[in-house]
């Protein structure tokens, strides 16, 4: 409870604190429209390829986590009846479908209901596992939950967990993108402020809430936790905000795809019939690829940890650090008294984004190894009711 509860808020703040200093690059270079953009500013055509390249993998694997998060909705509502390759593929069909807008403009008004979808669909979760609780043998002092991590918790267990957590602060990956259709990009701390006590809150009330009425016993993801009825009800509910949220990753991929691509084609501008045409096949792709590693993964919380651990704490923490010193501290010395502060943040975010980049995909990988060799999951590609 406790160190769940801390790192929640505690790396919310901080990657509110990251995201601030990529606005700020955003503002001083407006040209970047994207990470592989401010990669080039960093480190030449190198880092322009190597940004780049991390940034459409996160996002593709991001996107098949939302096919894996559809597959589990969509199998719940049918009482599993259907294997999960089918509504696996079904929710790849639907996240395309999704991904064709290919501005935000187009999508922004989705934003709401994806946002009332996911709250709703947790207060049902909330209220349910809490009356579960209250009315089970010894009410709710009879959960077993615990203050600390409980004996016997291994290291890769807990930096999953890590890791999950540092997955749900993946907003910065996106800043550029969106700041890019902004009517004012001045006003971007006003979105971060918002979104960033939004997720903190909801993130922490979710998860100890959860965590105190179910106890160790919590499923991945934790809709699953609130009884066969009640899971089908709120993954009925949340079916918006897994595929909205998952189409939202594939366009600030293809954009970026798009653009490079077609640079000086008459082709990057999609209201044409080539560029329409050109931008669907990219997306039915990029999809499809996104499908193949939900399926290769097929373990939701060692699918997020994957790609927290290889790609959200560079975009999150550590690249922002980089960033600040590089490209923005540029008026005195990063000591000085105008810069000592946001300078110790820096460190410190750097700090955190390493760690759990090593720690996090050797901890992930472990637990991968030994779920699939001692059978507690299913294994790649396999019909799984």
């Amino acid at each position: 409870m406790f160190p769940g509860v801390f790192l929640t808020i505690t790396l919310g703040l901080i990657t509110i604190f990251t995201s601030y200093l990529v606005g700020q690059v955003k503002l001083k270079y407006p040209q970047v429209s994207h990470y592989a953009d401010a990669g080039r500013l960093l480190f030449g055509r190198f880092g322009y390829e190597l940004f780049g390249a991390a940034m459409v993998l996160e996002l593709v694997m991001s996107v098949g986590s939302h096919a894996l998060t559809g597959s589990i909705a969509l199998g719940t509502l049918n009482n599993n009846q259907v294997c999960s390759i089918v509504w696996s593929a079904v929710s790849a069909v639907i996240l395309f479908i999704l991904a064709i807008p290919p501005s935000f403009t187009e999508i922004a008004v989705l934003g709401y209901i994806d946002f009332a979808s996911i709250i709703i669909a947790i207060g049902i979760t909330i209220i349910a596992t809490g009356i579960k609780a209250r009315d089970s043998a010894g009410g709710l002092s009879g959960v077993e939950w615990s203050t600390w991590p409980q004996e016997g918790t291994t290291f890769s267990e807990a930096f999953v967990a890590v890791s999950n957590i540092i997955f749900a602060f993946s907003f910065a990956i996106g800043q550029f993108s969106f700041m890019d259709e902004m009517h004012t990009p001045t006003d971007y701390m006003k979105s971060i402020w918002a979104s960033g006590i939004a997720q903190i809150t909801i993130y922490t009330l979710t998860g100890a809430l959860c965590y105190a009425f179910i106890g160790p016993s919590i499923q991945a993801p934790a809709l699953l936790s609130s009884g066969e009825l009640i899971s089908k009800i709120t993954f009925g509910i949340a079916i918006p905000v897994i595929f909205i949220s998952g189409s939202i990753n594939s366009t600030v991929a293809l954009r970026y795809i798009h653009g490079r691509l077609w640079k000086k084609s008459i082709i990057q501008y999609v209201n044409t019939p080539r560029g329409w045409t050109v931008w669907i096949v990219q997306a039915a792709i990029f999809t499809i690829i996104a499908w193949v590693i939900a399926e290769a993964i097929p373990i939701f919380s060692d699918l997020l940890s994957l790609v927290s651990a290889l790609f959200v704490t560079g975009f999150s923490y550590w690249i922002p650090a980089i960033m600040w010193f590089c490209l923005l501290c540029k008026r005195g010395e990063w000591f000085s008294g105008k810069n000592i502060f946001i300078s110790l943040g820096s460190i410190l975010a750097f700090i955190i984004g390493v760690v759990a980049l090593v720690a996090g995909t050797y901890a992930t990988i472990a637990d991968i190894i030994r779920e699939t060799n001692d059978g507690s999951t299913n294994r790649p590609f396999s019909c799984r009711r």
